[in-house]
């Protein structure tokens, strides 16, 4: 029953944490003040295609889980659930809240979606149930290539922001704001919010996080 219940705390974490990761999203593009680096390349490419951010989220995160065949990497229950739920929660979010007029506002919606966003992945790496699909890219370069997970996670998100940028998306104080404060703040987080690993956890949908990687979806 202990073991149920430590479950049932996960999956709670899980989908609480994606449902607000992708909230907390959604509040940074009302904000209007910049966007964390792979919502530049979803915003960018909605904006060329018309689709919604959420459901170009969805799509992304979907082609990128299949770049993880050639690179060896294991699904978890979580990296299905996050190329799913952030962008339909997204979406949802951005369809209930307007957009901000005046600074004051913007900087309310820039502030809190940070702050909730650190919240969200606090809650859902700490879950342990796999990483999402763009931090499976990036330890997946890290193992083929040998170049330090830094350097790779470097790479990648300026060559999603450059591109995002190009198409369109946003590109502000926000994004400099999200960049320095997302560590420390999902750091705090996992320590609220983790779950002392048991012998009864199931491995077959929990899968460990490599060490030093944030997850992004």
């Amino acid at each position: 029953m202990f073991t149920r219940g430590r479950l049932a705390r996960r999956l709670v974490q899980l989908y609480a944490g994606l449902a607000l990761y992708g909230a907390s999203s959604a509040l940074l593009v009302r904000s209007g003040l910049g966007l964390e680096p792979w919502n530049v390349l979803h915003q960018g490419l909605a904006e060329r295609t018309g689709l919604p951010i959420g459901v170009v989220l969805t799509l992304v995160g979907a082609a990128v889980l299949l770049a993880w065949i050639p690179l060896r990497q294991r699904p978890g229950l979580g990296t299905i659930s996050n190329v799913l739920v952030i962008g339909l929660a997204m979406d949802t979010t951005l369809v209930l809240v307007p957009d901000a007029h005046g600074l004051t506002p913007r900087i309310t919606l820039l502030v809190g979606g940070i702050v909730l966003n650190g919240a969200a992945t606090g809650l859902y790496i700490a879950a342990r149930f796999g990483p999402g699909p763009r931090d499976g890219l990036m330890t997946g370069l890290h193992q083929l290539t040998g170049v330090s997970i830094r350097l790779v996670r470097t790479g990648i998100e300026l060559t999603v922001v450059a591109t995002g940028f190009a198409l369109g998306g946003t590109v502000g104080i926000g994004t400099l704001l999200y960049a320095l404060a997302i560590g420390p703040l999902a750091q705090v987080f996992l320590r609220v919010f983790a779950v002392p690993p048991a012998s009864g956890d199931s491995t077959a949908v929990a899968i460990a996080q490599p060490r030093g990687a944030i997850l992004r979806p």
